[in-house]
């Protein structure tokens, strides 16, 4: 017996580094090796050449995640104004460069930017923060969305109980507004639609 798991330690790191062997080097990620990873449930993204894994969410995140996208979809769908979709779904801003937003919404004008594997550029983004992705989130995904022309973007922070609305204008976003408890959130791109902050952090 003793035997049996010497042996087994001794091939596990061998297998390790043989399996590790297969895949690019860090910052040598292409779209090719990124669409070739086998299926998962994880957020995987792809940034300059290198895979990002942020944690899994927790349950708070998912909660508010349901809330918001379940007002939003029955908004669009009403209206019938495109699609809202939620993460883990590859969204592709530029070549190279594919995140995955918590919500989206691709307007029916832009439905050319729907397909099976990979989404192009969302009109609205939504991301719900954590310790862990904020600086993500607030700093480099602000930039990455503005640049790929993304026209709204949400941040939402469980911790703050706030939720915080960009807009783009002129290839730069301005806060169209910021709301707490009490508040009512409002987007721009979806003329007339509205929620309640404590109905998202209830």
């Amino acid at each position: 017996m003793a035997k049996t798991t010497e042996a087994k330690a001794a091939t596990t790191p061998r297998w390790a580094v043989e399996i590790a062997q297969l895949w690019p080097p860090k910052g040598e990620w292409t779209e090719a090796d990124y669409f070739a990873l086998p299926d998962t449930n994880r957020f995987v993204e792809l940034s300059e050449g290198e895979l990002v894994m942020p944690p899994h969410p927790t349950h708070t995140h998912q909660l508010i995640v349901l809330e918001l996208a379940t007002a939003m979809r029955a908004f669009v769908q009403q209206k019938d104004l495109g699609i809202v979709q939620i993460a883990p779904l590859p969204v592709r801003l530029w070549p190279g460069k594919i995140r995955e937003p918590d919500i989206l919404f691709v307007a029916g004008e832009h439905a050319d930017r729907i397909g099976e594997q990979v989404y192009g550029p969302p009109d609205l983004v939504v991301e719900v923060l954590s310790p862990a992705t904020q600086r993500t989130d607030r700093q480099e995904k602000t930039t990455e969305y503005a640049r790929a022309g993304v026209r709204e973007y949400w941040m939402v922070d469980p911790k703050a109980g706030t939720i915080e609305v960009l807009v783009l204008r002129e290839g730069h976003y301005r806060l169209l507004g910021k709301w707490g408890e009490g508040g009512t959130a409002r987007s721009e791109v979806l003329e007339g639609f509205e929620v309640a902050v404590k109905e998202i952090f209830r």
